[in-house]
């Protein structure tokens, strides 16, 4: 087990060596999203290609909300780990597992029972409704094991392991991806294959997770008596999980609002719109598991009682999101042409065009959740989950707003100008926070 105790040696080094696992992971579960992009807009259509953009906010707002519980979880396993309190630690873990699964369930069972009239609700057009309904009925079927993977995914980066996770990941991915290349691309598959081959993908990492945390991690293994739900703990996970996912649920909801407004510009602006947020996730989830890195180290150090390590590996974490905004925003500037036209047929060139607009200038808007991301996951760590939220708040509802007041004006530049305006606020929000509670040597974070 590849554990990285951060309460001692170099804080640069520990977050590179746990976020490098994190960002190889996600750039290899990116480009499957944007390899699948690809095959179901050139070989299904533009409709398919569109469908599923207009399905993935609904995906993404559930998904995330209950997958905030495990990022709860993760900060008071990492808390324990640092604490070296492994019974702690698996109580956790199995409360964590037996709630989340029971409420991903009912969760999953509603949002295929209401995925009709939402879809009605977020206007989306009648040529791509059917097959919208399709995926998002189906890709619901899979929302207990996404739960289930991510549960088990926090108790291993809670202890430093990102390794362990990218292992499994990259199997289920290289054979995702092969099999839409055949089925779809060869066979003329439709949509249903796509959302279908995703369940399995996420299947075969919890169960793969769950057997080699089993065999090879017995101080992880949680023993016959620990699998019940501990009250206590769960007030604890309840406290951080809770206001995650509420946190996590917000920026989903912001993006159903926004695609709401896109909706109704018609199919090539949606369809550009989806092909752009594929790119969008390149810079945004590596800055995400940069900020996870920071979350561990800082919930690991103040589990320790080691409080002087903390604004080292906080300053350092920030680093590093800057040095990777520079990175992505060089490549979307130099090659959004290029990339936009991976997505469509030589034919498209107005969906090419559309998204052309939105990317050159988000490449330059990047640095601003280079920053906020860094920022959050110091608040996580430090157990401030409530700073998170309000900032997350302002930043979405800013975000929401000017999208529908900018697009009818400006369109896909709107989007972009309303996302800077967003991100700025909240960092008008964060950063004054963060250095009235530094002058306070940190105590108002202690829980």
């Amino acid at each position: 087990m590849a554990v990285i105790d951060m309460t001692q040696g170099k804080p640069t080094g520990h977050l590179v060596n746990y976020a490098v696992p994190l960002v190889l992971g996600n750039v290899l579960q990116l480009s499957y999203n944007a390899f699948d992009a690809i095959i179901v807009g050139r070989f299904i259509g533009k409709e398919a290609l569109a469908a599923t953009g207009m399905a993935s906010p609904v995906m993404n707002l559930l998904i995330l909300g209950v997958s905030g519980l495990t990022m709860g979880a993760g900060v008071l396993m990492s808390e324990c780990f640092g604490a070296r309190d492994f019974g702690r630690f698996r109580r956790a873990l199995a409360t964590t597992l037996i709630t989340g699964l029971i409420a991903s369930v009912v969760v999953a069972a509603t949002g295929i029972l209401f995925a009709g009239p939402l879809l009605t609700l977020l206007n989306v057009p009648a040529e791509a409704f059917d097959m919208t309904g399709t995926y998002l009925r189906i890709t619901f079927v899979g929302l207990p094991l996404v739960y289930g993977f991510n549960a088990l995914m926090a108790a291993l980066k809670s202890a430093g392991d990102s390794k362990t996770p990218l292992k499994y990941l990259s199997v289920a991915i290289v054979a995702n991806a092969a099999l839409d290349a055949v089925f779809i691309g060869g066979f003329g598959f439709g949509i249903d294959w796509a959302a279908l081959t995703d369940v399995l993908a996420q299947g075969f990492c919890f169960v793969a997770t769950g057997i080699v945390m089993i065999r090879r991690m017995p101080r992880f293994r949680v023993r016959r008596d620990e699998w019940r739900v501990d009250r206590a703990l769960l007030g604890v996970i309840w406290k951080y999980g809770s206001v995650t996912a509420l946190q996590q649920s917000i920026q989903p909801i912001c993006k159903l609002i926004i695609q709401s407004a896109v909706n109704t510009l018609g199919v090539d602006v949606v369809a550009a719109f989806n092909a752009v947020t594929r790119v969008d996730d390149f810079a945004f989830t590596p800055q995400q598991s940069i900020s996870h890195g920071i979350t561990t180290y800082v919930a690991q150090n103040r589990g320790a009682g080691r409080t002087e390590r903390i604004r080292p590996g906080f300053r350092a974490g920030l680093r590093l999101e800057f040095a990777y905004w520079v990175l992505i925003g060089l490549a979307v500037l130099l090659l959004n042409r290029p990339i936009m036209r991976l997505f469509v047929t030589a034919d498209q060139t107005r969906v090419v065009d559309l998204g052309c607009q939105y990317l050159t200038t988000m490449a330059l808007f990047y640095i601003f959740p280079s920053f906020t991301n860094g920022i959050q996951g110091f608040f996580r760590g430090m157990g401030n989950m409530s700073v998170t939220l309000v900032s997350t708040f302002i930043q979405a509802s800013l975000r929401a707003a000017f999208t529908w007041l900018l697009i009818g004006r400006l369109g896909m530049y709107g989007i972009s100008f309303a996302c800077a305006i967003g991100w700025a606020a909240m960092l008008l929000f964060e950063v004054p926070y963060y250095f009235i509670s530094r002058s306070r040597d940190f105590r108002p974070f202690i829980v």
